[in-house]
């Protein structure tokens, strides 16, 4: 449903997020390695973000990246959004370029509810929250 790139970024930042809670920066390579994802690929992601100013990066030998507490109310959907627009909000479920209500695919109509409970759990999911999430020893970022 997400592309690679959102997919690495969600992971990365919940990652850096889930590290600045207990106040600590995280490198690049800790990063690419913890949520297995290739390490340049991964850096032009979190470059990205960093831009957006969702992501903190310092540099030096006591730098990394981590995200500032005020930043942690951050909802996911303004992740996806940055990342891969909102296309995941309109698109169609084949990838048709044309399907709307008046030329729809054979998914349209079973897709819109789906891509509606999607978007108001991006939008009501907070970073915070996912970290919360992330205490618990059954949910990991990894495989």
């Amino acid at each position: 449903m997400f592309s690679k790139s959102c997919e690495y970024g969600l992971r990365a930042v919940l990652f850096i997020a889930q590290h600045s809670e207990k106040d600590t920066k995280v490198s690049m390579s800790t990063i690419s390695e913890e949520i297995n994802s290739p390490q340049a690929f991964t850096a032009k992601i979190v470059q990205k973000l960093t831009r957006a100013e969702i992501v903190y990066s310092l540099k030096g030998p006591y730098g990394g990246f981590s995200i500032l507490p005020e930043k942690m109310d951050t909802k996911l959907s303004e992740i996806v959004t940055i990342l891969d627009g909102d296309s995941i909000y309109k698109g169609c479920a084949l990838g048709l370029k044309q399907c709307d209500a008046s030329s729809p695919c054979p998914l349209h109509f079973k897709f819109i509810e789906i891509r509606d409970n999607l978007q108001e759990m991006l939008e009501t999911t907070s970073l915070k929250s996912v970290v919360n999430d992330l205490s618990l020893e059954s949910i990991i970022l990894k495989r």
